[in-house]
């Protein structure tokens, strides 16, 4: 499985997909419906699962926000 964005894409924060509400959900609310351009990807392997991470920085700012796969959306202009 590969990652579903590249470093340099355009994305939007979005809520996540799961149902489920987290302390993290916390963490990126101020920042949903914000554009910005992936500047990293992680990949992390917790039994036979394969998860991807995302640091991108928020456009206009010098924010970063760490965010799953799920919690972004290719950015249409």
């Amino acid at each position: 499985m590969t990652a579903m964005y590249k470093k340099g894409q355009k994305v939007t924060i979005v809520p996540a997909k799961s149902h489920q509400l987290s302390p993290r959900d916390a963490a990126i609310e101020p920042y949903i419906g914000q554009s910005g351009k992936i500047v990293d990807c992680y990949w992390i392997r917790p039994g036979a699962d394969l998860f991807y991470i995302y640091t991108v920085r928020i456009n206009n700012s010098k924010s970063e926000v760490v965010v799953h796969e799920d919690e972004i959306e290719a950015h249409i202009e």
